[in-house]
C-alpha cells in the first residue's frame, strides 16, 4: 500500500528508478577496487591529520585515565581520614607531610617534562614545526603582497606578537637578553609605534624607513643571516631584518590610497636627502646614548666577568670577522668609543641608497628586497651543505676507521691460527696460503661493506680549518 501511495505521489515526467542489481557483472569487480583505492589513495593524504588526531586522542585518553585514577584515589583517602579520629597536631604533621610528599612529585614531573622537551624526538618535531611554519609564512607573504598588499603592515604586527615575545623569552632563559637592546629591536617598535600611534608623523615615516632599509637590512649581510627554516630561531632573526624594509617598500610603492592610512606619506613624495639623513641620525644616536648608558656602563662588570653578552663583544670575540680583527688591533681604552664611531658611519652609509633611489624607484626597492632574499637563501644553503656535509664526513671517517681496525685484527687472527697446521709450508706451495689468506679476507663481511662505501671525500682548505 505504501508502494502505491508513493507511485501516486511521484512527478509523471521522473522515469521509474531501475531494479538494483545484486549480480556482479564482469567489470563490477574492477570497478569496485578502483574506488577501494582510489578511496584509498584520499585518505593516504591526511596523513598529517591522522597524526595530530592519533596524538591527541592517546594523551587526553592517557589523561582521563590518570585523573580517574588519581580522583578515585583521593576519594579513598577521604574517606579513610573520615574514618579516623586524628588529634590537631597529628593531623597538620599528617598534611605536612602530604604537602612535602605532593611538591617533590610536582618537582619530579618538572623535571621530567624539561628533560623530555630537550629529547631527540621533541626537539625534531619543534623543527618540523618551524619548517611548516618558516616556508608557510614566506608563501603566505608573497601571496599578500600579490593579493592584498594592504594587509602587509597587519601580517609583520601579528607576526612579531608572537615572535618577539618568544625571543625575549629564549633568549633570557639562555642569558643572551642584553641581545635585545640592539638597533634592530629598537626600529622594530618604533615601526609600530608609526603604523598604528603616529601614522601622521612625517619625521618618524622618514626616520623608520631610512633605519628599515639601512641598518636593518645590510644586517643580513653583516651579521650572516641565513634562511633556514627548520631552525626558528634563525627565522625570526631574518624577520626582524628583513620584514620592516618589506612593509615600508609595499607602503611607499605598492600599497593601494595608502595616502589615506598614512597621511604621513602625503607630505613627502619625495625625500629631502640631508633631512633625510639628519632625521636617522638622531633617532640613532638616540639608541646609541640609552644603549651606552644602560648597557655598558649600567652592566658593565657582568658583561666584563662574561655572565652575559652583547652584540660588541660579540664581534669583538670573532677572530674570524674583519670587524673582530679590527677591533682587536686598537687599544682596549679607545675600543668602544671606534666601535660606536663606526657603527654610526655604517648606519649613514647604508642608508643613501635608500634616500636616493629607493624611495622614488619601484624596481629598485624589489631588487634590492630581492638581493637581501637571496643572500639570506645562500647563507641558508652553506649551512645545510657545510653543517651537514661535515657531519657525514666525519661519520664516514669513523667508519673508515673502525673497518680498518676490525680488518687488522681479522688479519691478525688468521695469521695466529695458521702455524696449527701440520702440513709443511713448502708442500702446500706459498700461492696457496697467500691465496687462502687473501680470499678469506676479501670475503669477509667487513671488506665487502668497506668496498660498498664511495671513495675518500678531498677536503677543501675550509673544511681542514674547521675540523
Amino acid at each position: 500500500m505504501a508502494g502505491d501511495i508513493q507511485a501516486d505521489d511521484a512527478p509523471p515526467s521522473r522515469p521509474p528508478s531501475p531494479p538494483l542489481n545484486t549480480t556482479k557483472t564482469p567489470f563490477s569487480t574492477p570497478f569496485e577496487r578502483f574506488r577501494r583505492e582510489e578511496f584509498a589513495d584520499w585518505t593516504s593524504a591526511f596523513t598529517l591529520l591522522d597524526t595530530v588526531e592519533t596524538y591527541f586522542d592517546s594523551h587526553v585518553d592517557l589523561l582521563q585515565r590518570k585523573l580517574q585514577k588519581h580522583s578515585q584515589k583521593l576519594m579513598t583517602r577521604a574517606e579513610e581520614f573520615k574514618k579516623i579520629d586524628f588529634p590537631g597536631d597529628q593531623l597538620a604533621e599528617n598534611f605536612e607531610r602530604e604537602f612535602k610528599g605532593f611538591k617533590i612529585k610536582v618537582q619530579a614531573r618538572m623535571t621530567k617534562l624539561a628533560t623530555s622537551w630537550q629529547s631527540a624526538k621533541v626537539v625534531r618535531t619543534r623543527e618540523k614545526a618551524s619548517f611548516f611554519f618558516g616556508v608557510m609564512s614566506l608563501v603566505f607573504s608573497a601571496l599578500l603582497f600579490a593579493q592584498a598588499p594592504q594587509w602587509v603592515h597587519v601580517a609583520y604586527t601579528v607576526a612579531s606578537s608572537y615572535l618577539l615575545p618568544y625571543r625575549a623569552y629564549t633568549y633570557k632563559k639562555k642569558t643572551w637578553h642584553y641581545f635585545l637592546f640592539d638597533l634592530c629591536y629598537y626600529v622594530n617598535i618604533l615601526n609600530f609605534i608609526w603604523l598604528w600611534i603616529l601614522p601622521g608623523s612625517p619625521a618618524l615615516f622618514t626616520a623608520c624607513y631610512c633605519l628599515s632599509h639601512g641598518s636593518l637590512a645590510s644586517a643580513v649581510i653583516t651579521w650572516r643571516n641565513s634562511l633556514v627554516f627548520h631552525d626558528q630561531d634563525k627565522v625570526t632573526s631574518l624577520f626582524i631584518h628583513l620584514y620592516p624594509p618589506f612593509t615600508f617598500t609595499v607602503i611607499r610603492h605598492f600599497y593601494p590610497g595608502a595616502e589615506h592610512r598614512f597621511p604621513a606619506l602625503k607630505e613627502l613624495p619625495h625625500f629631502n636627502p640631508l633631512r633625510a639623513l639628519l632625521l636617522s641620525g638622531l633617532v640613532y644616536l638616540s639608541w646609541q646614548l640609552l644603549y651606552w648608558k644602560f648597557v655598558l656602563i649600567d652592566r658593565r662588570t657582568k658583561i666584563e666577568s662574561g655572565q652575559r653578552m652583547t652584540s660588541f663583544s660579540f664581534l669583538l670575540n670573532d677572530k674570524r670577522g674583519a670587524i673582530g680583527r679590527s677591533l682587536s688591533a686598537i687599544s682596549p681604552r679607545y675600543r668602544l668609543a671606534v666601535f660606536m664611531f663606526g657603527q654610526w658611519v655604517y648606519s649613514i652609509l647604508t642608508e643613501v641608497p635608500a634616500v636616493y633611489i629607493l624611495y622614488d624607484s619601484p624596481r629598485a626597492s624589489g631588487a634590492f628586497l630581492l638581493l637581501i632574499l637571496s643572500v639570506s637563501v645562500w647563507n641558508g644553503g652553506g649551512f645545510y651543505i657545510e653543517v651537514f656535509g661535515r657531519k657525514f664526513e666525519r661519520e664516514l671517517e669513523a667508519l673508515r676507521k673502525e673497518l680498518a681496525e676490525s680488518n687488522a685484527r681479522l688479519s691478525l687472527s688468521s695469521g695466529r691460527s695458521s702455524p696449527t697446521d701440520s702440513t709443511p709450508a713448502l708442500s702446500r706451495g706459498a700461492s696457496s696460503d697467500a691465496l687462502n689468506g687473501f680470499s678469506s679476507v676479501e670475503s669477509s663481511p667487513i671488506m665487502m661493506a668497506s668496498k660498498a662505501l664511495p671513495p675518500e671525500i678531498p677536503l677543501n682548505d675550509e673544511t681542514k680549518k674547521t675540523q
